[in-house]
């Protein structure tokens, strides 16, 4: 049930709504819908009056919400299988512009951490910020040694709002899986559990320092991209310390020109750097835009920010690659195919049906030059279309979808015309090669043999077992189903109503006849205004039946 607390922040969301024009966004939702005459009522609302697109008064209204909101504006834009395209694209726009906190609460929040004096651990430490985000602000320090590090630290009570915040929208999507009609199919709750996850694993900077650490050993003997150095000894789940880097921001083109960096070289880098992460490291940075990336003067791309990271499992790469391929040959059906083998659309999908989908979005595509063909939109587009065929939304695919969008528009914004496609192809070519070919067979067998010398051994008795409950009539087969589950789960939910419904109106009824009883025995005791004490007791049990029965089902919800 909604809590006080909950009813103001929630008034306080609709105010903002209503501020920004989103009046109509509110009275269309099916709970509120018989109250939509007081949209054409309302006085602001008489005369026609210029408004700004929906798209755009949605991202406002966010921001106007806080760095909470703003954050789950940004993770909800990489959600473009839930959203429409307008809506997708602006909330991708969603700044996390937030103003710092004093100098002083974070030279306090390093103290609890440590332990001792600011002075005791750093030589230096500059308590104006260097950058500040939804979740940390960033601040130069220099240690005892004379090296310059960056100390990452925690706003203060920023778990206490995300609780706050994040409880009222797991309320909001119960309530948007029952009031509205598209919520069974996009299931809000389950959106609003990935982002709870997503943020609570920023919280933990140790997290991030590791990511840093793996991403720094994969790129150890390359020259592509560099990732600082975490200096452990100085880092707890609320401070991280890590070198501080100089570089030039890959969005200062005009500084880049200057230093004699070559544009289209480095925009073909960027791309080789993911491609690289997503299918060589099976790790890759998945918060790759402007900000977090830096240039060396030598031309090197420099990386900060740690706390979203992606991978993809062998399956998963395998398959990614084989549908690039096939798409850019124009093969259909083997994409179509793919979809079904992985199970990324129900094995039960008529593959006909589905290669003719695909082709009707992805054919005018091919109407463009190669070097005009987005492979973030390529994916988006397969996306949208397998929704159709009740596709689920891998959210290690999304991850990598964002990431290709933000490296392809970084990557055109250096060079108009970087063709993606001559970039990834020999990437996708040498991973199915080490996937399907000769040296994967080898080393899927070397990788195997500890694990066949084990169990070998077992096999005649496993072999006998069976064959003993075969003629015995005692073999079982055990099947389970995620479908079936849910369906049992919701039978119990409706019997559970059900019967929740029926004694609490049994029980209101049984009120109504004492009472109506009562009316015409005068000699009646033990009465409250005017009405049997049993009345009001059985009264107040039956609605308290109905409520409680109610209240569980959203819980379950």
């Amino acid at each position: 049930m909604i809590r006080p607390a909950q009813v103001i922040r929630l008034a306080h969301i609709n105010f903002v709504l209503v501020r920004h024009g989103l009046d109509e966004v509110i009275l269309a939702t099916h709970l509120l819908r018989p109250f939509r005459f007081i949209y054409y009522l309302a006085p602001w609302n008489w005369l026609p009056r210029e408004r700004e697109p929906r798209a755009v008064r949605i991202r406002r209204a966010l921001e106007d919400l806080g760095p909470i909101y703003v954050k789950f504006g940004q993770i909800l834009s990489t959600r473009q299988d839930l959203l429409p395209d307008d809506i997708a694209i602006e909330l991708a726009r969603l700044q996390d512009r937030v103003p710092p906190f004093p100098g002083q609460r974070a030279k306090a929040q390093v103290e609890k951490a440590y332990g001792q004096s600011v002075e005791q651990i750093f030589q230096a430490f500059d308590e104006t910020p260097l950058a500040s985000a939804s979740i940390a602000q960033v601040h130069t320090a220099r240690l005892h040694d004379g090296t310059d590090v960056v100390v990452k630290v925690l706003r203060p009570n920023i778990r206490q709002r995300i609780a706050r915040d994040v409880s009222l929208l797991k309320t909001v999507a119960r309530m948007a899986e029952r009031y509205w009609k598209d919520g069974r199919r996009l299931r809000p709750c389950e959106v609003v559990l990935e982002f709870e996850k997503t943020l609570y694993d920023e919280l933990d900077l140790l997290r991030e320092a590791a990511n840093a650490s793996q991403l720094r050993r994969n790129f150890s003997k390359s020259h592509q991209l560099y990732v600082p150095e975490i200096y452990w000894p100085y880092c707890r789940p609320g401070v991280m310390v890590m070198e501080r880097i100089f570089g030039i921001p890959i969005s200062d083109v005009d500084s880049l020109r200057k230093h004699g960096i070559d544009l289209k070289q480095l925009s073909a880098r960027g791309v080789e750097i993911f491609f690289t992460q997503v299918f060589e490291h099976n790790f890759f940075h998945a918060d790759m835009h402007p900000g977090n990336l830096f240039v060396s003067p030598g031309g090197c791309y420099m990386a900060v920010d740690f706390g979203i990271m992606g991978t993809l499992n062998p399956v998963d790469q395998r398959y990614l690659a084989e549908n690039f391929l096939a798409f850019f040959r124009r093969d259909y059906r083997r994409v179509a195919e793919l979809h079904v083998e992985s199970e990324w659309v129900p094995s039960g999908t008529r593959v006909d049906e589905f290669e003719s989908a695909i082709r009707t979005v992805c054919e005018p595509i091919f109407e463009k030059p190669l070097k005009e063909i987005s492979f973030g939109n390529v994916l988006l587009r397969l996306f949208q279309t397998a929704r159709r065929f009740d596709m689920e939304i891998q959210p290690q695919l999304v991850l990598l979808q964002k990431t290709l969008l933000n490296i392809e528009g970084l990557g055109r914004q250096l060079y108009p015309d970087l063709d993606l496609w001559q970039t990834a192809k020999p990437f996708l070519e040498r991973s199915m090669s080490e996937q399907l070919g000769t040296r994967a067979l080898m080393r899927n067998i070397k990788q195997s043999v500890p694990a066949w010398t084990e169990t070998l051994p077992e096999l005649p008795m496993l072999a006998h077992k069976f064959l003993e409950q075969t003629t015995a009539g005692k073999l079982r087969v055990e099947w389970t189903s995620r479908e079936l589950g849910r369906l049992r789960r919701d039978l119990r939910r409706a019997n559970r109503r059900t019967v929740g419904a029926i004694v609490g109106s049994g029980l209101i009824l049984g009120a109504a006849v004492v009472y109506g009883l009562a009316g015409l025995n005068s000699q009646s005791a033990d009465t409250l205004l005017g009405a049997p004490l049993l009345s009001w007791l059985l009264g107040g049990l039956g609605l308290a039946v109905l409520v409680i029965s109610r209240s569980n089902d959203a819980d379950l919800n």
